[in-house]
């Protein structure tokens, strides 16, 4: 079988997750980093054992690399996948694709011309329970679905940088709407698309570190006639929040990854590392075994790598991306406007 080797641009918190996604998934091997930061370059290949460089170029053009995973801030998506496209070479992009649908179009269209594989790293359809609610779905075991509804919330970003909207694109709407809209357009089923959006947004708590919407609720009208309703908050405490549900003609799916986890503590001491975006780690806490297996982060990272070794297109790749950019970009009109807005691709 093939190996395949991968570069893996970025050294932060998501460039962590799909180190360990990639753990246990056969037939590729990380060969290089690159790292925006010395001091974080020099922390990745001491973790990872894995040569890391700040200088760009030096690693994008390297013409030994079968596939390059862009875990880098979104301001820097455009650029990165602009350069790795105009050199034919293989990538996947961390969520959202874009800040916005434009750059989310160039992206996807370079992408798409290079005739190289474009993969956009959405874990949300990734995860085993999504997955399991997807098959349930297309067995017929709930009949037509009709609603859905899917939240996901925490405290607030890890990195400063994801508070500053004018380099992100925007605030909760943003950083976790592209998951619930994705999951929303999994279990309806790609054909079904979304028409028209409804949205609101509030700075509720983080006014001293964001001009972005802390917390948001977004409507998403199918063009079946069902409906998504999606919840994103930066003020939620306890750790990260990831639910679904699916209701259809003949039945209901629900999902809880990080709520109803199979381990529970009560500890009058630190417990160490609990889960995602916990708060605290003593008293009562729901650690979460293998993080990057439940999020989706193993599956999506074991589907590009095979997608790779035999040259065929992914489940998700930039058009996706870019579907999820156009509704977001909607979204942020309907909050402003106070109204129903269409989506235009």
């Amino acid at each position: 079988m093939k190996t395949v080797r991968i570069g893996m641009l970025g050294s932060g918190f998501v460039a962590d997750f799909y180190m360990q996604g990639l753990a246990n998934v056969r037939d590729h091997e990380v060969v290089i980093n690159y790292s925006r930061s010395m001091d974080r370059a020099r922390q990745f290949a001491e973790r990872w054992g894995i040569p890391s460089y700040t200088n760009a170029q030096q690693v994008i053009t390297r013409d030994d690399i079968d596939l390059f995973i862009i875990a880098l801030p979104n301001e820097e998506h455009l650029p990165v996948s602009l350069a790795l496209s105009a050199a034919r070479r293989n990538q996947v992009c961390t969520k959202p694709l874009g800040r916005n649908a434009a750059e989310a179009r160039l992206m996807y269209e370079a992408a798409r011309d290079s005739g190289a594989i474009h993969g956009y790293a959405e874990t949300e359809v990734f995860a085993p329970a999504v997955v399991k609610a997807k098959a349930t779905i297309d067995s017929g075991g709930v009949g037509k679905v009709l609603w859905v509804r899917s939240r996901e919330s925490h405290s607030g970003p890890h990195s400063p940088h994801f508070w500053d909207v004018d380099n992100t694109g925007g605030g909760a709407l943003n950083d976790l709407g592209c998951h619930c809209i994705e999951a929303a357009r999994y279990f309806f089923g790609k054909q079904d698309r979304v028409t028209e959006v409804m949205a609101w947004g509030a700075n509720l708590m983080h006014k001293n570190k964001t001009k972005g919407e802390d917390n948001a609720l977004l409507l998403l009208q199918m063009a079946s006639g069902g409906v998504a309703h999606c919840e994103l908050s930066w003020t939620t405490l306890g750790g990260l929040d990831l639910r679904n549900e699916i209701h259809g003609s003949e039945g209901s799916i629900f999902t809880d990854v990080t709520r109803q986890t199979p381990v529970s503590t009560f500890t009058k001491k630190s417990s160490g590392y609990v889960i995602e975006k916990a708060d605290i780690d003593f008293g009562w806490t729901r650690p979460l075994p293998e993080e990057a297996f439940a999020y989706g982060y193993q599956g999506e990272m074991k589907h590009f790598v095979e997608c790779v070794r035999d040259g065929v297109p992914p489940r998700e790749t930039y058009e996706d991306g870019y579907v999820v950019n156009s509704i977001l970009d909607a979204g942020y009109r309907s909050m402003k406007e106070h109204r129903w807005v269409d989506v235009t691709y």
